[in-house]
């Protein structure tokens, strides 16, 4: 079986991150770099940082920015927001970043990704998807959430993954923010058809939502922002969760709680104090010598 991954999403608003929700309103957390190191302390497979407004401000995210968070952790980051030609690109690849995730240039055609692959390989290319259901049916959105592409999401996603992107951040924006579980019937649409890997994002509120994801053959990752930054879940203890469902993600890191009982909202339950008394400190009177 796959190993499949759990991805932590930074949206950046104004140059910090926020609570997105719904992509129309937004709370505060805190600044990138800090929040970036606690996904890596926690075990998080993968960083993703977008700014949100890079695009509707015609400039590029701030490199500076996409550094600092690089140098929080070790997990792979990928960086997204006002990408507009190849040496955008460079440049952040050069600002720390292992992969780049390009929305709004690629509706107004593919040569960005074409061009991107040849440059710097596709596993270097993400194509980012955003999407509403209208009355019409799912449709592609940019601009935040504020333009409809008149396209429907799957014909989008094969021809960016016909042009040389490696992967597909597929984001349902009618579920951000509200921790009701990833659309699954949108993933469903898209996903098992493209030949690449998807990774899917909007509605995480429980480690099941990713476990429902991650049941599907053609998710290759779950991404989650809100509910790692406005919860008690840490990325540790989702994982923990996952594995206890037999779920095939990694568990390879420090704090993990493969041997605990969870609550019904997933937080571990307390151990029995038999248990804890075993963990005790105990003088080592050679090492006291």
């Amino acid at each position: 079986m796959a190993i499949k991954r759990v991805i932590g999403c930074l949206v950046v608003k104004g140059g910090i991150v926020v609570q997105s929700i719904g992509f129309e309103h937004y709370l505060p957390v805190g600044r990138p770099e800090i929040a970036a190191h606690f996904f890596d302390q926690w075990g998080v497979d993968e960083t993703i940082v977008l700014d949100i407004d890079a695009s509707h401000q015609n400039r590029l995210i701030d490199p500076e920015l996409v550094h600092k968070v690089s140098q929080a952790g070790f997990a792979a980051l990928t960086a997204g927001g006002g990408i507009q030609t190849p040496d955008d690109i460079r440049i952040l690849l050069e600002a720390g970043a292992d992969k780049v995730s390009i929305n709004k240039a690629a509706t107004t055609g593919t040569a960005i990704i074409e061009t991107a692959a040849k440059l710097f390989g596709s596993q270097s290319v993400i194509a980012s998807v955003d999407v509403r259901k209208t009355v019409g049916g799912y449709q592609v959105f940019t601009d935040s959430g504020r333009k409809d592409c008149c396209i429907d999401p799957l014909t989008f996603s094969k021809r960016l993954a016909d042009s040389g992107a490696g992967e597909i951040f597929l984001t349902s924006i009618d579920r951000d923010g509200g921790r009701n579980g990833y659309d699954l019937e949108l993933i469903e649409q898209v996903a098992p058809t493209l030949g690449i890997p998807v990774i899917v994002c909007g509605g995480a509120g429980h480690p099941a939502d990713m476990e429902a994801a991650l049941a599907m053959d053609s998710v290759s990752a779950v991404a989650a922002a809100n509910f790692f930054h406005h919860s008690e879940q840490s990325v540790s203890v989702v994982k923990s969760w996952l594995r206890n469902a037999d779920a095939a993600v990694r568990g390879e890191y420090h704090a993990m709680y493969r041997s605990f009982a969870f609550s019904d909202d997933a937080r571990p339950l307390k151990r029995p104090e038999s248990d804890l008394s075993k963990q005790d400190f105990e003088p080592i009177k050679d090492d006291l010598a």
